[in-house]
Order: structure tokens, then sequence, then C-alpha cells
């Protein structure tokens, strides 16, 4: 009988194929192991990079690499993005996943999670580990998103919930009073998401 991790492993496999089969928004382009513990991911969807040059430029590709360690589900997946990526949640060696990951979550639901975050649908300007982008995404409200499509695959779960009707301006949970610890425990109570 196989180990929890291995189980978890095949699962994740099989919804990630289920899920992703024939959606050219988000694309399996890559694994390796049996079961898979390394992925590659294609978006095929607008966010934004910065030019040799320091502009800020919209681009329609992105990969990610997700790696599964040892240590998964109980420890979050490993991600780094392979195509330069300006995010205030991004940096050229990671993804900021651990603000939110929980070993019940779905590497499904976190592989379209992070697409929205590429399309600036979602992002944390609290604890960013790219200040300048997290400056101008502050600055640039007006312009978020950078891609308003739903990236979750018809008939998923994350579809339905995508679908729920959202306000169209930013939406900020209000200020903690004086000693509440909310920020402290919890890095994403501030995150922004746009419609």
């Amino acid at each position: 009988m196989p180990s929890p991790r291995i189980r978890r492993l095949l699962l994740d496999e099989q919804t990630l194929e289920s899920h992703l089969r024939n959606w050219p928004l988000i694309q399996i382009t890559g694994k390796a192991g049996i079961p898979p513990e390394v992925y590659r991911f294609t978006y095929n969807i607008r966010g934004l990079f910065v030019s040799p040059s320091g502009e800020i430029l919209e681009r329609d590709q992105h990969v990610l690499e997700v790696n599964l360690s040892l240590g998964y589900p109980r420890r979050a997946p490993q991600c780094r993005m392979l195509t330069p990526v300006f995010h205030p949640n991004f940096d050229e060696s990671m993804v900021c996943t651990g603000d939110f990951w929980a070993a019940s979550e779905r590497l499904d639901d976190l592989i379209v999670r992070l697409g929205r975050m590429i399309a600036y649908q979602e992002y944390n300007t609290k604890s960013p580990l790219n200040g300048l982008a997290a400056k101008w995404a502050a600055q640039n409200v007006h312009l978020l998103p950078i891609d308003s499509r739903s990236l979750s695959p018809p008939g998923t779960r994350q579809e339905v919930s995508d679908a729920s009707p959202v306000p169209s301006e930013v939406v900020l949970p209000p200020a903690p009073a004086e000693g509440d610890s909310r920020d402290l425990q919890d890095p994403w109570s501030e995150k922004i998401v746009i419609a």
C-alpha cells in the first residue's frame, strides 16, 4: 500500500490532468517523477515583467516550476517562475505561497490561484517579496487587474466561486483596531482582490 504522500501525489496528478486537459489558459508543460514531484506549468495570461531597459511591460505567457518536496503536503510546494514576472509576491527565486498554504489545500487550486496572482487579480502589498512591485501596484490600482478573465477551468470547484458576484473595486477589510494582531496571524488578511 502506498504511503499517504504517494497517494497525495497520485491524486494531485490525476486532478491536475483532469482539470487542465484542453484548458488553454493554464497548461501542464512538463513533469518529472513517478508519481510527479516536479511540474512545469505554462500560463497563457497577461501579466507584467520589467524589460532590460527598466520599463514595466505586459507579457502573455509565463512559465512556473512547482517542486513538491519531501515535506509536501505539510509544507507548501516550492514555486519559482522560469520567466520574468513583476509582482509584489514573486521574486527571481520564489513565489510566496506560505502565507496561504495549508496541507488541506488542493494543488490544482494553488495553480489557479498563482495564475490569478500573475494576472493581478490577487496580490498582497503588506508582506511583499518585491517592494517595488508592491509600490507600483498600490499606485496603479486603476490599471488592475492586468487580465480579468476567469482562470478556473470550466466545471471545477473554483470556477463556481469565481463566478460569484464580486465588486469591481478594490476590496480591503477594515483596518485592525489598536492591539489587534490579525496582521501578525494572517498576512493575507489585507490582500487585495480585484474582480
